[in-house]
């Protein structure tokens, strides 16, 4: 039977509720309907739909977004276009089951819905549908395939993103399969010779193409040993905006500006105006409506390497001139800037203390709001004509979805995950604000077990976020839900270097790792314990990437942990020079390894790793070069020899990010079966 306090609750919420027409359900059958949900599970993980990219149409009366599904039977994802109407009803899945479907974009006239796909097991090129209905028809026959693609502002062309061919792409299939058996050396010859998702880099660049839509010829409009990337037209139609690193070695530096290019040129992109003029990064354009400036993000800080600073709203003059910080009084990173149909305004995701908000800076006096905030995290938006705003909205007991922003209301427009939803009892999450050892303020979240009683004190798990520079935030997490489901206190933390409470915190730890993070993350155990939540004697830890590298450190300075899990992470950084993809963040905030070996030496975990007495499960991808399988396999072989209980477990054919579902599955039976072994001691 349910206590006094889950009545009590039931009953107050099941008023509210009624009062505001939410739902009609009496006490019994609320308490009824609470009894019958059930805990999350593993495979609940191949139930839940991922819905991304929400597209309003012209006239603001239908959306278009995706939805992507892991099928564990035949073990992929796929994703698929779906349309819904704006003012309510069912929604339609416009691309069928088979092959998946991305990038959703309405012509200008909002009559015909444009997507990408490599259906046929052919390259990726671009489809269109009419909006009433009917077969998709394949618009592009790009022998390379499509990177991106946006519509002209009259509808009459396309501005696609085209990587530079292989030379086996314009020989003929037979040509093709005969190549296949006989694979060729890799030759580098780029100071980046590597990155994760794609293996050795070669001279092949990515350059931007209008397409013909009326007789299918192409015009190429960049050009050169550089990459180019987010065109965005002008909205007369004349000009694209583009971002690239055009410096004499690209390779060497961050940088990145504002290009502007003639839409109609003929001499492949060499006759060009660089618009920005910073040595750090510009990015993410986007036109006024009058076509006579451009807000864009940028950092401004050339004090540390950009990955740590704040990223900033800024706009400038088409004609070029000093740009203008819109942001410049707020310490918080802002991203996918937008004008507002009208011109006055430019909207950005802002990112601040666990949350994501859609903000609003009023181009008149600069005075910012927040047209959408609270304890939900925005992720992505399109605008209307009208001034609404279609938005990916999460929220601490709701996956992704698609809301409207409309004269100050926010209105749900999907349920893709109603009714799973509707059949599971969510872990309780609590926002929390602690001390660290040398007082510095710190913010983090605890996921409670089903049932919980503040008189009873659970097996807690420290999850640590990847980065560093990144956050836990008020989203829906599956990985705390199902730890928390699994009976374990779930402790998550933004420690120093974390994103979301500007530079300074985020700083602390440049060239300093798993110092000052160190003491934050173990200041968050410290508060679970003194709270009475957790058990001192039943802790566990782990992490993914970042997380898995501050894993790493907790075991070397800390016996306090029953259980660990190192997964994706770095432990001797200097085998990693040249082995992964960040010489230049390494370069930049370590110095050259022969020059500052003690630096490189004084921040590895493998300096103290005779220290660490916790079981430790090790995890990684087999060809992930952004935290090479090297570190895991270099760990492993450390705590082997020194007695430590530990296993390491490889992904084949897996990057950085586990993808393929029977492997996701197996990933979290693992985690679950170690913390349940070494931190509650189930044998």
């Amino acid at each position: 039977m349910p206590s006094s306090t889950l009545k009590f609750r039931l009953f107050f919420f099941v008023f509210f509720a009624f009062c505001f027409g939410f739902i009609f359900l009496s006490v019994p059958e609320a308490l009824n309907a609470a009894d019958s949900k059930r805990a999350l599970t593993v495979d609940d993980l191949f139930k839940l739909k991922r819905v991304g990219d929400p597209q309003l149409s012209p006239e603001g009366k239908w959306l278009a977004y995706t939805v992507t599904e892991m099928e564990l039977d035949e073990d992929k994802s796929e994703t698929r276009i779906w349309m819904t109407p704006v003012s309510g009803g069912d929604a339609i899945p416009m691309t069928a089951k088979g092959s998946s479907a991305s990038m959703p974009r309405w012509s200008p006239d909002g009559g015909y819905l444009s997507f990408l796909s490599s259906r046929n097991d052919g390259k990726t090129q671009v489809w269109t549908l009419d909006r009433r209905g009917g077969e998709a028809q394949q618009l592009t026959e790009i022998v390379q395939g499509v990177r991106s693609y946006e519509w002209s502002p009259d509808g009459t062309k396309l501005l696609l993103v085209l990587q530079d061919p292989k030379p086996e792409d314009l020989e003929k299939d037979k040509d093709k399969k005969e190549k296949k058996k006989k694979p060729k050396p890799w030759v580098v010859d780029r100071l980046q010779f590597k990155m994760d998702y794609i293996g050795y880099l070669d001279r092949r660049r990515t350059h931007l193409f209008a397409f013909n839509l009326n007789d299918k010829k192409m015009t190429q409009i960049t050009s050169g040993d550089f990459d180019d990337s987010q065109p965005v037209w002008s909205p007369d139609g004349r000009f694209v905006a583009f971002v690239s690193n055009r410096t004499e070695e690209p390779d060497a530096n961050s940088n990145t500006d504002i290009w502007i290019v003639s839409a109609e040129n003929t001499d492949k992109g060499k006759t060009l105006r660089r618009l920005t003029m910073n040595s750090t990064p510009d990015q993410s354009p986007a036109w006024s409506p009058d076509g006579k400036h451009i807000a864009y993000e940028t950092v401004i800080d050339e004090t540390y390497y950009p990955y740590f600073c704040t990223t900033y709203l800024a706009m400038i003059p088409v004609e070029g001139g000093e740009p203008q910080i819109l942001t410049a009084e707020l310490d918080r990173n802002v991203s996918s800037p937008r004008f507002s149909p009208d011109g006055n305004a430019v909207y950005a995701v802002l990112e601040d203390s666990g949350e994501q908000h859609l903000a609003r800076v009023n181009l008149s006096d600069g005075e910012l709001t927040r047209p959408v905030s609270g304890q939900r995290s925005v992720y992505s938006y399109s605008l209307g004509k009208d001034g609404s705003a279609a938005l990916l909205v999460s929220e601490p007991h709701l996956p992704g979805e698609v809301f409207l922003s409309k004269a100050g209301k926010l209105q749900q427009l999907t349920f893709t995950n109603q009714k799973l939803l509707s059949e599971l009892r969510l872990a309780e999450m609590e926002n929390i604000h602690f001390k660290s050892k040398d007082g510095t303020d710190i913010e983090g979240f605890i996921y409670k077990p089903l049932g919980f009683s503040p008189d009873f004190r659970y097996p807690a798990i420290l999850r640590i976020h990847g980065g560093p520079v990144g956050q836990y935030d008020v989203s829906f997490s599956y990985e705390a839900q199902l730890l928390a489901a699994s009976g374990y206190l779930v402790v998550m933390t933004n420690p120093r270097g974390s994103s979301g409470y500007g530079q300074d915190f985020s700083v602390p730890i440049y060239a300093d790792w798993g110092n000052k993070d160190f003491e934050d993350v173990i200041a968050g155990v410290d508060y679970a314990i003194d709270k009475g939540y957790a058990d001192p004697e039943k802790l566990g830890v782990g992490g993914w990437s970042y997380g898995g590298i501050l894993t790493n450190y907790v075991i070397t300075k800390s016996k306090r942990f029953k259980g660990a899990i190192s997964g994706a992470s770095a432990f001797h950084y200097i085998s990693n020079y040249g082995h992964d993809q960040y010489q230049n963040w390494y370069e930049a905030e370590l110095g050259l390894p022969w020059e500052n070996r003690e630096t490189w030496e004084r921040i590895s975990a493998f300096k103290w790793v005779k220290n660490v007495v916790t079981p430790t499960l090790i995890m990684g991808g087999e060809k992930d070069w952004n935290c090479p399988i090297l570190n895991s396999e270099q760990l492993y072989q450390s705590l082997r020899r020194l007695g430590v209980t530990t296993q390491l477990v490889v992904y084949p054919n897996e990057h950085h990010g586990i993808s393929r579902p029977s492997f996701r599955r197996d990933l979290y039976q693992r985690y679950l079966a170690w913390y349940d072994r070494y931190v509650k001691g189930v044998k």
